[in-house]
């Protein structure tokens, strides 16, 4: 059966966005760091990355994620040319999408959002990928399966954090996979049910 995997990057202080986030620098000043691990020529990097994505059968995404990130990821969306179906939850539906996008924007809350994610991704995984707000409900409604973590060694001191707002319950992990790169180091973890 398939997964639910929330994937980020983040700084060593726990934040996935720098401080100062505005339309034309929706990670903030600096922000881009964040994801430097992924365009670099270490070949553990790429593993990592064509490992993620090759099993990525669907890729849920919040509005605001949606909104910053369309002008870069175009209507292919965050995997390309790949083309993987991408489940914006949202409280409404944008008047203007690409044309032959692959994004469905759902309404009825994160269940129904997963439900379509599962359905499109058959047998491959489902990877929430953000952002923060989107990926604390999956958390705090416990329908995530395994946390890929990219740790960054910066310290953004302010931003946006990961980890905040899940409520007062531990939320136990058992470590799945690690590889340190100088870039990033790369965290895996399955959540105990």
């Amino acid at each position: 059966m398939s997964k639910v995997v929330f994937d980020i990057s983040m700084s060593l202080d726990g934040f996935m966005t720098a401080a100062h986030r505005r339309p034309e620098e929706p990670l903030g000043d600096g922000g881009q760091r964040l994801h430097e691990w992924a365009f670099g020529n270490d070949q553990r990097d790429r593993e990592v990355l064509t490992g993620g994505a090759g099993g990525t059968g669907a890729v849920i995404a919040g509005r605001r994620t949606y909104d910053d990130s369309v002008p870069w990821w175009g209507a292919d969306g965050p995997t390309g040319p790949a083309r993987v179906p991408v489940f914006i939850l949202s409280h409404d539906v944008p008047e203007g999408t690409p044309e032959g996008g692959v994004y469905t924007f759902v309404t009825e809350g994160i269940q129904r959002t997963l439900e379509q994610a599962r359905a499109a991704a058959g047998e491959k995984d489902v990877c929430v990928m953000g952002g923060a707000e989107t990926g604390q409900q999956y958390l705090r409604a416990g329908l995530v399966d395994e946390l890929s973590i990219h740790l960054v060694p910066v310290l953004f001191g302010s931003g946006t954090r990961m980890f905040e707002h899940l409520g007062d319950q531990h939320i136990q992990l058992e470590n799945a996979e690690s590889t340190q790169t100088p870039a990033a180091t790369h965290l895996r973890y399955r959540i105990v049910k």
